[in-house]
């Protein structure tokens, strides 16, 4: 097959257990994808020429450590059908491990790889093991995925989220611009992490410390401070430099994760300029963890 435009789209989800996959697959599905859950990596060629030859053109599948003894062929699986020219993206869902002990706590659902047999003393500690053998099991795929940390995100912003992505703008690279709090965690899945809690900060001022990076009034406070312009200048500089490079690479997403104190003012206004800079050579988006946005 050597059409240039891709016959058929698919969605790889795969991630750690209690991560939100099926929240993501029920997102694909309201976006009109033929979505499928725990199919065995050895189906996924059968399947996907199947699904074409029945005429379809969106496929979202999930596979994770369900399948451990198989998660080794994925690679070369996807690598097939990337040269049958099909255009294959690789959603990898992460969660911090106290929110996925929480989660499995509250839900009383058992680990996929729990010990069939614990007792409720050693529940707790052999959750912990379960969990972090998954993320052996899964370290090469999550290398290979573009990675979402789900660990502060409602389901209705997960499901957002994912359909953002989807729908991002045809373009080769897709730049996701995303403002957050350092008191809050770094997000694991960023690429890059700009720090800049050392630049002014409109906190301080009583008329602005309510409002956030989205409003005027910041943005015009911010606009007047020369290390404001120069920071935003810098990571316009550092981007440019190196985005040709990473498109060459094959990147379907890059994270640019810009960090204040508390994710409201500094941040936020400057992943709105840097969005807007950006947008006009490659497909753009942007999120503000703090905001809920």
């Amino acid at each position: 097959m050597t059409s240039s435009k891709p016959s058929i789209e698919l969605i790889l989800i795969t991630g750690i257990s209690g991560s939100g996959k099926s929240v993501a697959l029920n997102a694909l599905e309201d976006a009109r994808y033929f979505c499928v859950d725990n199919l065995p990596p050895e189906l996924l060629i059968d399947f996907v020429n199947l699904e074409t030859q029945k005429g379809s053109t969106k496929l979202a599948i999930a596979m994770d450590s369900r399948s451990a003894e198989s998660l080794p062929l994925i690679p070369e699986l996807i690598a097939k059908l990337k040269n049958d020219n099909v255009d294959v993206r690789m959603l990898f869902l992460e969660t911090q491990t106290a929110t996925l002990i929480r989660r499995f706590s509250e839900s009383r659902r058992p680990h996929p790889l729990s010990k069939p047999n614990a007792s409720h003393a050693d529940i707790e500690r052999d959750l912990q093991q379960s969990i972090d053998l998954e993320r052996e099991l899964l370290c090469d795929l999550r290398e290979r995925s573009h990675i979402i940390d789900t660990s502060l995100l409602r389901n209705s912003q997960l499901q957002s989220l994912i359909k953002s992505l989807v729908f991002a703008p045809e373009a080769q690279l897709t730049l996701i611009f995303e403002s957050f709090a350092f008191k809050k965690g770094i997000p694991v899945h960023a690429d890059y992490v700009f720090d800049v809690r050392m630049l002014p900060n409109p906190h301080y001022e009583s008329e602005l410390k309510e409002l956030t990076g989205l409003d005027g009034p910041v943005a015009a406070w911010l606009e007047k401070e020369p290390l404001v312009v120069k920071m935003a200048n810098h990571i316009e500089e550092f981007l440019t430099q190196w985005l040709h490079t990473l498109n060459s690479d094959h990147r379907s997403y890059v994270t640019v994760a810009i960090g204040c104190t508390g994710g409201q003012h500094r941040s936020v206004f400057l992943v709105e300029q840097l969005s807007q800079k950006f947008s006009n050579k490659w497909g753009t988006l942007k999120r503000h963890r703090e905001l809920g946005l």
